[in-house]
């Protein structure tokens, strides 16, 4: 008998706490904290990333290892389409050629570029591009033009190399 009381209780307690949690969840008293995922995948000569343009637009990143082509295209979520491209060659930053087969990572991490007196506002997310053989690491910004997106026009333009930093001091030869 007391086995079925304080199953009961117990369910009365758990049953209570859980819509307290529910009630509070659905008011909006309880903190949320947004999450924001990022992707990165690469193969053979080619490196694919996203990363944030701002709180609720995204930006997929090209690198093709060959050429040293970067670049990005940006869906407008108005139109359903890609509207906004940039691109930048980097293989000029390293120092690399296509014959002579640079070897690079890239990710995207999430930042917040004070404007300035520019006419944009720089993504919320950096690129960054290393090449192994080299030991070089390198971040790159696209400019982006809030009000372009909201206009639903298109958007085209270059990406702004931020820094530069050697994480290798050795030179690798394959």
């Amino acid at each position: 008998m007391a086995t079925g009381r304080y199953n009961r209780t117990t369910v009365l307690a758990v049953g209570i706490g859980l819509g307290l949690l529910i009630g509070l969840n659905l008011q909006g008293l309880w903190p949320h904290v947004p999450l924001h995922a990022t992707a990165t995948h690469g193969q053979d000569n080619f490196a694919i990333a996203t990363g944030l343009v701002t709180d609720s637009v995204e930006a997929i990143y090209f690198l093709d290892f060959l050429t040293g082509d970067l670049k990005a295209a940006v869906l407008n979520p108005q139109l359903g389409k890609f509207n906004a491209m940039f691109r930048y060659n980097i293989a000029k930053d390293f120092g690399v050629t296509g014959a002579q087969n640079p070897r690079y990572m890239m990710v995207t991490g999430q930042t917040e570029i004070p404007r300035g007196r520019a006419n944009y506002q720089f993504a919320n997310s950096v690129v960054y591009v290393a090449e192994a053989t080299s030991g070089q690491l390198a971040a790159y910004v696209i400019p982006w033009s809030q009000g372009s997106i909201a206009a639903r026009k298109p958007q085209v333009g270059q990406f702004v190399p931020l820094d530069r930093l050697q994480f290798r001091t050795q030179f690798i030869r394959d």
